[in-house]
């Protein structure tokens, strides 16, 4: 094998083949309309984005409804700028407030208010209501358990353990 060709072989892309590309453009295509749709439930039933929505669930399955911000970002999977703009709204809103951290000077809360919580409450149902026909009402059972295994899959692998990961909210 000359050298020359082996360079160029190292540098080209492995491009997707015809099945993978649409597969991959039918996932993206999916999940595009998929968060546009529970954007817009969630926009109209509650004047917040999916991404509120899912802060607002994080502190309501969290002991005594709070989490440290950094914690809080590692569960959205979002970044701590990103969080803390994201927290900003829902603080005006009424729906969420910080509180300093007693043992940690630098390190706040985000805390649910029994607004947030009425909120979420008020609007969960319809919520369910717009994952369950999207998704599920779509999947025959079989298929169901088997995207559960393939985001697994996906997500273990894009979630690396080993220390300096590049991960949103490490940034």
């Amino acid at each position: 094998m000359n050298t020359a060709s082996a360079s160029a072989d190292e540098t080209e892309p492995r491009w997707l083949t015809d099945e993978e590309q649409r597969i991959w453009r039918s996932y993206w295509h999916a999940t595009t309309l998929l968060e546009d749709h529970l954007d817009r439930q969630l926009q109209r039933d509650a004047g917040m984005p999916h991404m509120y929505y899912g802060l607002l669930v994080g502190l309501a399955e969290a002991p005594r409804q709070r989490l440290r911000m950094t914690e809080l970002a590692m569960k959205s999977k979002i970044t701590r700028s990103r969080l803390s703009h994201a927290i900003a709204r829902l603080e005006k809103n009424g729906w969420v407030r910080r509180e300093d951290c007693p043992s940690d000077k630098r390190g706040q809360f985000a805390v649910l208010t029994p607004a947030g919580r009425e909120v979420l409450e008020r609007t969960a149902p319809g919520h369910v209501t717009a994952v369950r026909q999207a998704v599920f009402a779509r999947l025959t059972p079989e298929q169901q358990e088997t995207l559960g295994e393939i985001m697994q899959i996906v997500a273990e692998g894009l979630q690396p353990n080993e220390a300096g990961a590049d991960l949103p909210w490490l940034r």
